[in-house]
């Protein structure tokens, strides 16, 4: 008789970790939300003003063999474009553990941000917890800018890239988790020579930095359906390497245990946060010790909105608000991006 599998943790709706090791990431919460993580395959006609498609980006392969891939995003060329489009490399969040560039609630916000800010939008698949824990993420996403150097140096080919690409206006965005690839992969990039390429600022959303004390903004602020108390603190002992807590440096790089900030050399930085963010405190303590630190860091602030609220596409087609307030985000990024 076959031995079932019993779960040994899990995160509501989202992951089941099995006692042989396995894991489960189907959903299992609410069906009318299962489309958002329905993966949306590539296409390479414009669709909206947008075209997408996955490319292999291994210049190197991974520590366990396995090959580093990314979604591009491509926006249709208007008159108005100048020659070359900025290039953004997205990272996902999900706390490590979860989700994909194709998602559903990525495409729905990516066609957007490509179409919107005229940039082409690099969004690579990371490698994810809990089994590949942390640097595995933060490896994968400076691969990805490695990539885009050897494809502006001839060594690796993509002809979306060096047809559209401008390799002199290159910017890190992510939210969440992805906003601390952000910090880490720029805080890299600051110690090894980039050119051809250069890297013109870095753009965390309501990025995941937190310490292993509750802070203020946690206990008050209103969980949401992409940040309960619960995920935040399952994602992440499933992510961060192995015996160390949430002040490891790669969840609080304001903290006593990270590489002062004053030692870094770090692009501009706009950080983008939400007012009712269970981690708003956190994030503010991030900012201060940034300006503290005489880093470039601008701040903008989604009035009276929670963690990654522009992911949920019921909320922002529902709820002016929301849509507006989405709105206000991509502008603002976009006003970054055509300062730097």
């Amino acid at each position: 008789m076959v031995q079932e599998k019993k779960v040994v943790d899990e995160v509501s709706g989202w992951l089941r970790i099995y006692d042989d090791g396995s894991v489960d990431r189907t959903w299992t919460g609410p069906p009318e939300v299962e489309f958002m993580i329905e993966p949306v395959a590539p296409h390479e006609q414009f669709i909206e003003g947008v075209a997408t498609r996955d490319v292999t980006t291994n210049t190197t392969t991974k520590n366990d063999g396995s090959i580093h891939r990314a979604r591009l995003y491509l926006p249709e060329k208007t008159p108005k474009d100048s020659k070359k489009l900025p290039i953004l490399i997205h990272f996902h969040g999900g706390g490590f553990c979860i989700s994909e560039p194709n998602w559903f609630m990525y495409y729905h916000v990516y066609t957007q941000f490509a179409r919107s800010t005229r940039s082409i939008c690099v969004s690579p698949f990371l490698r994810r917890a809990p089994e590949h824990r942390l640097p595995a993420a933060f490896e994968d996403g400076f691969a990805t800018l490695q990539w885009l150097q050897s494809v502006a140096k001839g060594d690796a080919r993509d002809p979306w890239l060096e047809e559209h690409g401008d390799f002199n206006k290159i910017f890190l965005i992510g939210d969440s988790s992805g906003g601390n690839l952000v910090h880490e992969v720029a805080a890299r990039a600051g110690s090894v020579d980039l050119s051809p390429i250069r890297l013109a600022g870095a753009i965390p959303i309501h990025p995941g930095f937190v310490r292993s004390d509750r802070s203020r903004s946690e206990i008050e602020m209103p969980q949401s359906p992409f940040l309960t108390l619960d995920m935040l603190d399952k994602f992440l002992s499933l992510a961060l390497p192995t015996g160390s807590n949430k002040d490891h440096p790669f969840t609080c790089p304001m903290g006593v245990g990270a590489p002062p900030l004053d030692g870094l050399k770090l692009p501009p930085f706009l950080l983008c946060l939400a007012e009712k963010d269970l981690l708003w405190d956190t994030e503010m303590e991030y900012y201060e010790a940034m300006k503290k630190a005489n880093k470039e860091v601008e701040l903008f602030v989604s009035k009276g909105m929670t963690h990654s609220f522009y992911l949920n596409k019921i909320a922002v087609d529902v709820d002016p608000t929301v849509g507006s307030q989405m709105d206000a985000l991509i502008g603002r990024v976009k006003e970054f991006i055509e300062k730097h």
